[in-house]
């Protein structure tokens, strides 16, 4: 189901965490978490500009068939997705938080929000939620995490902690 800002609440409520790319680069992490967010029932948010097009073979190969089945909700711009759930739970992450991911707020509805691969979240949205900001422990001497694996993991932390509502053990 794909939806565009001008109707955000088509699926807002049907997901307990919602995964938010701000200007995602790469197709491929693009696509992974997409496939991820479908194999879990998360809602995935693109906020525009991409580095790619939305119809990317590349994009689409690593989302593999899963495409029409992934919660899509696409903004035009970081203002636009503001305006929709600005004022929801959001959990930012950044090499520069202050605070684990396991700290990520226990019950109800979540925003798990990711910058873009090469220049991370924008200043100014750290600026707006300097006490939502998280990170994923990793070695000072290492630039970052590859953006699929960062949201997989906090992703499934996310789930873990609401005991994978709607899930099955594999």
């Amino acid at each position: 189901m794909r939806v565009t800002d001008q109707n955000p609440e088509a699926l807002k409520n049907s997901c307990p965490v919602h995964v938010v790319l701000v200007e995602p680069e790469i197709p491929q992490n693009t696509g992974n978490i997409a496939r991820s967010c479908m194999a879990v029932g998360a809602c995935l948010h693109l906020v525009k500009p991409y580095g790619f097009f939305i119809n990317d073979r590349q994009l689409k190969r690593a989302g593999m068939d899963y495409w029409h089945e992934v919660r899509l909700v696409e903004h035009s711009s970081l203002d636009a997705f503001l305006k929709c759930h600005g004022h929801e739970p959001l959990a930012l992450f950044s090499k520069r938080g202050s605070r684990l991911y396991t700290e990520i707020p226990l019950k109800g509805t979540i925003f798990l929000i990711f910058g873009g691969e090469s220049l991370g979240l924008p200043t100014r949205l750290c600026q707006e939620f300097p006490n939502q900001i998280y990170r994923l422990p990793m070695r000072p001497d290492v630039r970052s995490l590859n953006l699929a694996s960062a949201a997989s993991a906090v992703l499934f932390e996310a789930l873990r902690v609401r005991s994978f509502p709607g899930l099955l053990p594999v």
